[in-house]
């Protein structure tokens, strides 16, 4: 084992401002308040997406936002997971979840990847579902329209509610971060 491993945090969404509020782009969000909170600097375009390095919460990261859209996220993450050589264990990915409430957040290591495309796509360019995943609850839609028209639709919830619950995502991830590092917080 590395005396000191790199983790890689990929925050999943669709590049471009019309997707940028989306219930797709959580992961985005999620991934930019990590970003601002422990003082990232501004991320970089490389790995078929934006990515910086640093220490969250003790524990050295690449975090990566792919900008090849969802469907292909993969090869984004595969590109940083060979150049850093991480193994899928120490991946960890943050997305939205349908099958969750809106508001709700939950950790998950391998298992089922619930329809989720950009996971499927991680799968499939990883050739494993061994990551872990943070999957930040959206909530299916109320009324009859397709679950793709729900992901892909701004957040109909308040703002005040989408805020917190960004920042409950991210205390979690950071909380799951720590518990891998020294528990400080550092750039």
């Amino acid at each position: 084992m590395d005396a000191d491993p790199i983790y890689l945090v990929v925050a999943l969404g669709n590049p471009g401002p019309e997707y940028q509020y989306h219930r797709h782009n959580i992961g985005f969000m999620v991934g930019e308040e990590l970003r601002r909170r422990h003082g990232l600097p501004r991320l970089r375009s490389r790995f078929h997406g934006l990515a910086g390095e640093g220490t969250l919460m003790g524990t050295r990261v690449v975090l990566l936002l792919p900008m090849t859209f969802m469907n292909l996220s993969g090869r984004a993450a595969a590109a940083a997971a060979r150049k850093y050589k991480i193994p899928v264990e120490r991946i960890f990915v943050i997305h939205d979840e349908v099958e969750l409430p809106f508001g709700e957040v939950r950790l998950k290591e391998g298992q089922g990847l619930g329809g989720h495309n950009g996971l499927r796509s991680m799968e499939q360019c990883l050739g494993s579902r061994g990551f872990w995943r943070l999957r930040v609850g959206v909530g299916r839609p109320e009324d009859e329209r397709p679950l793709i028209d729900h992901v892909l639709a701004p957040f109909s919830e308040p703002r005040e509610e989408v805020l917190r619950l960004i920042e409950r995502a991210a205390d979690l991830a950071d909380g799951w971060l720590a518990a891998r590092g020294d528990g400080a917080c550092s750039v």
